[in-house]
Order: C-alpha cells, then sequence, then structure tokens
C-alpha cells in the first residue's frame, strides 16, 4: 500500500471506475466514490489517472485506488 500507480480509466460506474494499471495488465484497479470528496466528479472513461494504492489483495488482484487529483480537493 502507497504505491504509486497510473492507468487508465476503462469502466465507468454511478459507485466508481475501473483502472487499467501501466504495468500490472493482470490487476483490476477501482477507485469508488468512497474515497472522493463529495464536489469533486469521477474521471471519464479513456482518462489517463494517478494515484495511491490505499488496499489490495493477492488472490484476485483486485486494487483500491486514490485518485492524485482527489487529494489536490481535501
Amino acid at each position: 500500500m502507497g504505491t504509486h500507480i497510473t492507468g487508465q480509466v476503462t469502466i465507468c460506474r454511478p459507485f466508481g471506475v475501473f483502472i487499467r494499471i501501466d504495468g500490472a495488465p493482470n490487476a483490476l484497479g477501482m477507485a469508488d466514490i468512497g474515497s472522493m470528496p463529495h464536489h469533486v466528479r469521477l474521471p471519464a472513461l479513456g482518462a489517463q489517472v494517478s494515484g495511491e494504492v490505499i488496499w489490495h489483495t493477492e488472490h484476485n488482484r483486485q486494487v483500491r485506488i486514490r485518485l492524485s487529483d482527489w487529494n489536490d480537493h481535501l
């Protein structure tokens, strides 16, 4: 945890976005609205994003991410 990542938004849902993490093709990154400041919008489909890993699990390679842009609005 605490690792800086970059990637691309591949799926947008009302509860958050899924991110293809650069250099980790088998990992599924997610930035959810629970980690997002209230007045900030989710990034668009195809957007390049960066952030910090705040949680992960090895067995199914899920990664929860706090996007860097969100830290600017805390």
